[in-house]
């Protein structure tokens, strides 16, 4: 097992890897596998690289984030602008246009809701997010919810996990009922934990997934 300072030592250095964390000065405390990541950035963009970071470090068991956005002169926006140019934004997207979510500001946390018919719907809105000036958190409540009814073929999932160069797939049981899928086993990172469910659920016709997936700490 990874001791704490071996922990610590591997997120710092995935979080100097990141570009957009460059300057940015991000503190790391590891404590049994638990990693809490604090500091100031002037974006919400800079404050999810830096969690990504976190996860793909493998034993990182969980990531408690404690960075703070702030805003200089001329990055602070109000609540009007943000939403304005959101719904902007996703007005003109291909894919967003064709959906009905809903969009909140307060004091520059975005709130999304709604339902979708895709998974990949859910992720683009998140992005959206992400990279518009201004923001300061997301609350991403958008459920899926797939009108297709044919039941979900446990191959299109395997092979998805066997295409993906993050993610060992034979440490990974995909069990199929219907709509529903369950993942189980072992992964290294966080990281490969929520990979495996964003393939799951690119899969036609899922419409739930229970992640039972375990983080192998103890080989680390």
């Amino acid at each position: 097992m990874k001791n704490n300072e071996g922990l610590q030592h591997d997120v710092q250095e995935a979080i100097k890897r990141e570009s957009l964390l460059n300057a940015a000065k991000i503190g790391v405390i590891a404590q049994d596998g638990i990693i809490t990541i604090t500091g100031t950035v002037d974006s919400y963009a800079k404050k999810r690289a830096a969690e990504h970071a976190a996860k793909t470090v493998p034993g990182v068991l969980a990531v408690v984030e404690q960075i703070e956005v702030k805003f200089g002169k001329h990055g602070k926006r109000n609540d009007l602008e943000i939403a304005l140019e959101l719904i902007n934004v996703m007005g003109q997207h291909p894919t967003m246009s064709k959906t009905n979510i809903l969009v909140k500001v307060e004091d520059g946390c975005v709130t999304l809701e709604g339902d979708v018919d895709f998974y990949l719907y859910r992720e683009t809105a998140q992005k959206t997010v992400e990279i518009v000036k201004g923001v300061k958190n997301l609350i991403n409540k958008i459920q899926v919810n797939s009108k297709t009814t044919d039941a979900v073929e446990k191959k299109t999932i395997n092979d998805a996990l066997i295409r993906n160069w993050a993610i060992d797939e034979k440490m990974i049981k995909v069990d199929v009922f219907g709509n529903k899928v369950t993942l189980s086993g072992m992964v290294n990172s966080i990281f490969q934990r929520d990979e495996a469910e964003r393939l799951t659920w690119n899969a036609p016709g899922v419409w739930t997934v229970h992640n039972e997936l375990l983080i192998d700490y103890a080989s680390i």
